[in-house]
């Protein structure tokens, strides 16, 4: 059975979620303003939600579907956001996703975990190929991608449907021998 990963950074830890950190998760991820950037996270953000998304994570990355980690702060311990990978292990890529709570937007938190599980997909799973996407409307994550090495690759028109209104999004991605900053 692999194990999920554990990964430092200068000042985050980003490791497995345990059930203790579904109340924390619902608190931050059923805000409305992280709800509305992301093409998953549902609103309201009912009970038991966190804890059944908790659930997945060993399994999806011993299928080889998904890596799923919590961002903490790790001279705090407190929860900042999550972060993760979607393989398509066909290809030898993978989706690159984020949220980041909303009392620590700002900080550099999103660029300095992104850039750490790039690092990680590359290095360690020998991913080829990283990619990301976010609404339009949510500039401050095409900058985190940016900041990562990312190059922009393209928008789709009115390509994800949230709450009943169409979204626009910016497509990036990366190589592995592309050069990083």
């Amino acid at each position: 059975m692999a194990e999920l990963p554990r990964i430092m950074t200068a000042r985050l830890l980003l490791r497995p979620f345990s059930l203790a950190d579904a109340a924390e998760v619902q608190r931050l991820a059923g805000d409305r303003d992280i709800a509305s950037t992301t093409a998953s996270i549902p609103l309201p953000y009912e009970d038991g939600v966190a804890e059944q998304w908790i659930a997945t994570h060993q399994r999806r990355f011993e299928q080889g579907t998904g890596l799923d980690l919590a961002i903490t702060h790790d001279a705090e311990g407190a929860l900042v956001g999550a972060l993760g990978l979607r393989f398509e292990p066909e290809h030898d890529r993978a989706e690159l996703g984020y949220w980041i709570g909303k009392p620590y937007w700002g900080r550099g938190y999103a660029t300095e975990a992104a850039r750490a599980l790039v690092h990680y997909g590359f290095a360690t799973l020998g991913l080829h190929r990283i990619y990301a996407r976010h609404f339009t409307r949510n500039p401050a994550s095409g900058r985190v991608l940016y900041k990562i090495g990312m190059q922009h690759e393209g928008h789709r028109r009115q390509h994800e449907k949230k709450w009943g209104v169409y979204e626009g999004e910016e497509l990036y991605g990366m190589l592995k021998d592309d050069p990083r900053p």
